[in-house]
């Protein structure tokens, strides 16, 4: 690839849309776009890596999703914990970093007992820092954040008028991850569906047409690219952005 390495997102966050589709395509249960889904996981992972890709953000269950039929939740249930039994060893020996971010509480004791197994096993690895959204939605997230600083507020130990971004941030579950550089949804959609809101506030969308299943390394590449050739401001004119670049 010929972009430079300093323009490369730091931080993807990714909407896994398609999988019941692509199932639906190919006369399937919905339960099988999943399946595939899980594979496509593993593919972008280890593009990320080799992209140099510093993290990798997943949203594989909302706090909607409980909304769905009871059989497709219970198997995705069982999906995720069987993914979590066969890939938490590989991330530890790949160097990467596994965190589950979203209220895991809903889940089944031994589901809540895996996922902190796993994220204690790699938690001091270096490598590619992944982030699976599972029972996760944005305003929840915010909400928890102010929750916590009116609790403060309340028993005196901070001031309503101490309250800025950064304390809401910081009340996050993801207050310790840089905020995404490129958001990308793919199976057509083009919404945010409650996912990272506050993290989202400049980061670069690119909606992708493919069903997850189908979305690979080549896919990939072409939203990396679109990214780079993006001009980001943050609220800045272009001269400004050019006379940084040129000083």
């Amino acid at each position: 690839m010929s972009e430079q390495e300093d323009l490369l997102p730091r931080h993807i966050a990714i909407i896994m849309d398609g999988n019941g589709r692509w199932a639906k395509q190919r006369h399937q249960p919905r339960f099988m776009g999943h399946r595939a889904g899980v594979k496509a996981v593993e593919n972008i992972v280890k593009h990320c890596i080799d992209r140099g890709i510093s993290v990798l953000s997943l949203f594989a269950f909302s706090s909607e999703n409980w909304r769905r039929p009871t059989k497709e939740v219970k198997l995705l249930m069982e999906l995720f914990s069987l993914a979590l039994k066969r890939q938490a060893k590989r991330l530890h020996e790949n160097n990467i970093k596994l965190n589950i971010i979203g209220d895991i509480s809903r889940f089944s004791a031994s589901l809540q007992k895996q996922i902190q197994d796993a994220e204690q096993l790699t938690i001091n690895n270096t490598g590619l820092t992944v982030n699976i959204a599972a029972n996760y939605g944005g305003r929840w997230d915010i909400t928890n954040s102010v929750r916590q600083l009116a609790e403060q507020v309340k028993s005196g130990a901070l001031q309503p008028e101490d309250i800025t971004e950064d304390s809401i941030s910081a009340g996050l579950t993801t207050a310790k991850i840089i905020e995404p550089d490129l958001f990308i949804r793919t199976g057509g959609e083009q919404r945010i569906s409650n996912f990272l809101l506050w993290q989202l506030a400049y980061t670069e969308f690119f909606f992708a047409d493919t069903l997850w299943p189908d979305f690979n390394s080549d896919e990939l590449d072409s939203a990396i690219t679109s990214f780079c050739q993006r001009e980001r401001r943050f609220g800045k004119t272009s001269e400004q952005i050019q006379g940084q670049e040129d000083a």
